[in-house]
């Protein structure tokens, strides 16, 4: 019987290094800049025309990344192309792999300068809505270089997303005092209860969290960060808590509460506009209180470019913006 060895051979120990990355099918750019734009535009006549290119040369690059790739990428139709099976699979690995070379050539040629480029933001809803326009603006005034783009999402997603590299920046709500330390406290969220318009619970200005024992809920499915604290204190304070509808879209929380009488639980400034208008009612739970931090976090698989540490300082200034309005406290506050 051969003795099993439990020390890994040199071979195995050895790390494995960026000059081993073998390039070949995906070295060649400009050709997959070409699938990019007839994929998007579903026309090699409209590629041509956005690429300033001739429809010939698009063709050859096509043909030659069918050969190479040993597989067809499209489909010829009567009305242009489409992709086909392996096409669409390669898709979003193309305009991946072209994006971040596009941003990597973008940083070589801004790294003296004004940042610029894109930078993408993903965040909760809730969230979004208090900052995102302050955000713009300042961005708009202080760097004009830099594009935004924003993705709304579940907790779930957003971390995903940010696990991925697909965001540069995520904002998120953290339950408990301490963070991470990668993770930046920009400020403390209170839970409220939210009612219908008339409700004589919402009404009063506070109320303990034992009088959401037995309310008809209209709350997110888990695993959610809130549904998870909101059990987790309801288990703590001995009441029932039991949802009559679950939902992960706030839009359709907000009007199912004002139309349906149900009740959830969200931060105020999610439902400012609606509470001012006079279509919902919002009651701060205290006794115990159920905060929430709003963290910042940044790709780390990335690495924050200037356009990147640029946005998230202007993340805090809106932040404190909000803060001065109102609807948040500052930092991570003790409970």
């Amino acid at each position: 019987m051969r003795p099993i060895s439990l020390v890994p051979s040199s071979a195995e120990m050895q790390p494995s290094k960026a000059t081993n990355i073998q390039l070949d099918i995906a070295s060649d750019l400009q050709k997959w800049r070409a699938f990019l734009a007839i994929a998007e535009l579903g026309s090699l006549t409209r590629a041509a025309l956005f690429l300033d290119s001739s429809q010939s040369l698009l063709s050859r690059h096509l043909n030659a990344l069918e050969r190479e790739c040993n597989a067809r990428l499209f489909n010829r139709t009567g009305r242009g192309v489409q992709l086909s099976e392996v096409g669409q699979r390669l898709f979003p690995h193309v305009k991946a792999l072209l994006s971040d070379a596009e941003q990597l050539q973008l940083e070589i040629r801004g790294e003296a300068r004004e940042p610029a480029g894109r930078v993408t933001i993903g965040s909760l809803p809730s969230v979004t809505n208090p900052i995102v326009g302050k955000l713009f603006n300042r961005l708009q005034a202080r760097h004009p270089g830099i594009q935004l783009k924003i993705l709304e999402g579940s907790s779930g997603q957003v971390e995903e997303w940010l696990a991925d590299g697909r965001v540069d920046i995520a904002i998120l709500y953290r339950y408990g005092a301490v963070l991470p330390e990668q993770e930046q406290a920009l400020a403390t969220v209170d839970s409220y209860l939210i009612g219908p318009a008339g409700d004589r619970l919402t009404a009063k200005p506070e109320l303990p969290f034992s009088a959401l024992d037995g309310l008809p809920f209209i709350l997110p499915s888990a695993p959610n960060g809130l549904r998870s604290a909101l059990d987790a204190l309801a288990r703590q304070q001995h009441i029932s808590l039991s949802p009559v509808l679950e939902a992960d879209s706030l839009p359709l929380m907000r009007s199912v509460v004002a139309q349906e009488r149900l009740y959830t639980v969200l931060p105020l400034h999610a439902v400012w506009a609606e509470v001012k208008e006079g279509r919902l009612q919002a009651s701060k739970i205290v006794s115990p209180g159920l905060q929430r931090i709003v963290s910042m976090i940044m790709a780390r698989s990335k690495g924050p470019g200037k356009a990147v540490l640029s946005v998230a300082a202007q993340i805090v200034q809106a932040v404190e913006e909000s803060t001065r309005q109102g609807l948040w406290r500052p930092g991570a506050e003790s409970a």
